[in-house]
């Protein structure tokens, strides 16, 4: 070995090293992170995916879309944010997380200014509720078009109606918002939010309402009961 020119001798102990460093960085650390994650983190290791009946559902992590074959909101569930995370599609209305994005657009672009208008005035006449109560984040899209919260805010307004949609007295509704209200990230990041897709699995937990009635299946259902989209599984 000695007798190998001085760069030969560099090429091949540049090359052990690599070798070396592969196995640690690409295959000892990475296996030795998932078997902690595993083992302390499994939930949100493997996605914070949320089940219903024994069958994945979504992602607490991603918003889903709650509308019929046309795309028109069901009044029996709580609304997410608009979102532009969209393939573009006719049948594709937001929170497909292969297309993650935001719209890109200023706050005095007039794009902007007048699709607020528009998804205040849907809002105000599907939730019967005036323009000055809706709250910035019902007309506006977050980042990156996947968030799964909603502020306390646009789930009030939002109560009546789904009580109404499923024949529910208000306050058994407005107890399940109250109750998956997560509050600030360790007392002070962030805002107090509501996450949608849990909300409304617990909605449709109720199952039978006091006038005997089931909800209408939401967009993809297939079991007469809930029809969440999967689609946005990690």
């Amino acid at each position: 070995m000695n007798r190998l020119p001085s760069s030969i001798r560099q090429y091949i102990a540049a090359l052990r090293m690599l070798l070396v460093f592969t196995a640690i960085c690409g295959i000892v650390y990475p296996v030795v992170m998932w078997g902690v994650a595993q083992a302390a983190f499994k939930n949100q290791a493997d996605g914070s995916l949320v089940s219903l009946n024994g069958k994945v559902v979504g992602s607490s992590l991603l918003c889903q879309e709650f509308v019929d074959s046309k795309g028109n909101p069901l009044p029996q569930y709580f609304q997410e944010r608009p979102s532009n995370a969209t393939s573009g599609a006719t049948t594709d209305y937001g929170c497909d997380p292969g297309y993650s994005a935001a719209s890109n657009l200023g706050p005095n672009n007039s794009t902007l200014l007048t699709n607020v208008k528009q998804r205040q005035e849907q809002i105000a006449a599907f939730d019967h509720v005036a323009i000055s109560q809706i709250p910035p984040d019902a007309v506006t899209s977050s980042g990156s078009g996947l968030d799964p919260d909603i502020s306390p805010q646009y789930a009030d307004i939002q109560v009546k109606r789904v009580a109404a949609a499923r024949h529910l007295p208000v306050a058994t509704v407005q107890a399940l918002v109250n109750k998956f209200t997560q509050g600030r990230n360790l007392g002070f990041l962030g805002e107090p939010r509501v996450d949608v897709l849990t909300l409304n699995i617990a909605l449709d937990e109720l199952r039978l309402s006091p006038g005997g009635t089931t909800p209408r299946t939401p967009r993809g259902g297939s079991d007469g009961r809930q029809g969440y989209r999967t689609r946005g599984r990690p």
